[in-house]
């Protein structure tokens, strides 16, 4: 297996950082290959400054520690440079050591001056806290391969991995199938799987069919979703002073809508990031937007708020907290834009709030309604 015309003849790969991890890399290869240890000597594995993956440094009394994989063809070639290649990683030919030997074997080096580097970058740690969640995420990345430049898909990569941690959650909770239909492999058949828009958030088309009441297939049918990852909501509640914090902020889809209040009050909320719980996601928010550090969370459901449409759902909370009249602050996160305003009001205020429509969201409604039927319960023991 020689060097001598790259891109003609199968090559030979060393990987040191994420494509270790087996799964990620077969989601990039399209195939699972075979691998064996191998190591970089001279070289160390940091974090790329201000980044969670790693890039490679020169460093004579190290070696870095990795994978090597033969075999690699010229489409394998393709996908794997069409994944690193948005990160200005890009493959040059060094020796690794393979057992007792040395092998030639190219190695994914990131664009000179590109990245700083941070501290020392370890396998094991991120494999546990982001190895499911980044090869869930290299799934979407390359569905869009040969359709999207690197560089573009790569500059959703935090999106991404937002999306990906919601399939991983999806997949292990799955909410019960009693009265409806309990779906099996084959229900649903995609023809095609299209991303028209995507930013901050985005926009997926599907060509599907699916399994019928009657037994039989839909015909094929085009269905628009809008990608939004899993989030949280919780109400602080004072059940001493028998307070909820609420926030206020603009929201542009009232604007769009055409309302002339696109003010809306709200529960705290914001989206659960890679490696977080929907709990930690909760706890964090709450600091944020509200400078409020909460005491014990009580689920109040776990739902999807607009399912023709979108895939985004929702973990809803109610928090015990020390609401005080100073609790009432501004808060919001400076890089995200965000200019939010707390009111710090009595919980029958807010339900007069919910009757009158002027709280006018789903969530803190549900919420809400939640409290009323529970909020004895959490008084009392608040009282105990």
């Amino acid at each position: 297996m020689g060097f001598t015309a790259l891109g003609l003849r199968d090559v030979r790969f060393f990987f040191y950082g994420t494509l270790r991890h087996m799964p990620l890399l077969a989601a990039v290869l399209g195939r699972m290959p075979e691998a064996r240890p191998a190591r970089l000597a001279g070289h160390r594995v940091a974090f790329a400054e201000g980044q969670d993956f790693p890039t490679l440094l020169p460093f004579a009394s190290a070696a870095a520690e990795g994978i090597v994989v033969e075999g690699i063809s010229p489409e394998d070639r393709a996908r794997l440079d069409f994944y690193e290649g948005g990160f200005a990683y890009a493959p040059i030919e060094m020796q690794v050591e393979v057992g007792a030997g040395h092998l030639p074997a190219l190695v994914y080096f990131s664009e000179p001056g590109r990245w700083g580097a941070g501290e020392d970058w370890h396998f094991g740690d991120w494999q546990a806290g982001l190895g499911e969640t980044a090869a869930a995420a290299a799934d979407d990345v390359m569905a869009l391969y040969g359709t999207k430049p690197a560089a573009a898909v790569a500059a959703r990569r935090f999106a991404m991995l937002v999306r990906g941690a919601s399939r991983i959650r999806a997949g292990a909770d799955p909410s019960p199938a009693m009265l409806r239909r309990a779906a099996v492999p084959g229900d649903v058949d995609v023809a095609a799987r299209r991303e028209p828009y995507a930013n901050f958030f985005a926009v997926e088309e599907y060509d599907l069919s699916f399994r019928r009441f009657d037994g039989g297939k839909s015909p094929v049918v085009n269905r628009a979703v809008f990608v939004g990852g899993d989030a949280v909501t919780v109400l602080p509640y004072d059940p001493v002073r028998d307070r909820v914090h609420l926030i206020e902020q603009f929201r542009p889809g009232p604007f769009a809508r055409g309302d002339r209040q696109p003010w809306l009050l709200e529960a705290v909320a914001g989206r659960i990031d890679p490696g977080e719980t929907a709990d930690q996601a909760a706890r964090r928010e709450a600091v944020e937007e509200a400078g409020l550090h909460l005491l014990d969370l009580h689920p109040v459901a776990g739902y999807y708020p607009s399912p023709a449409a979108k895939t985004e759902f929702l973990y809803s909370f109610v928090a015990i907290a020390d609401l005080p009249d100073e609790a009432c602050t501004m808060g919001g996160m400076d890089v995200e834009a965000e200019d939010i305003r707390g009111h710090v009001i009595d919980f029958t205020a807010m339900m007069a709030l919910v009757a009158s429509g002027e709280i006018a969201n789903a969530p803190l409604i549900l919420t809400a309604l939640w409290l009323q039927r529970e909020r004895p319960r959490l008084r009392a023991a608040a009282s105990a």
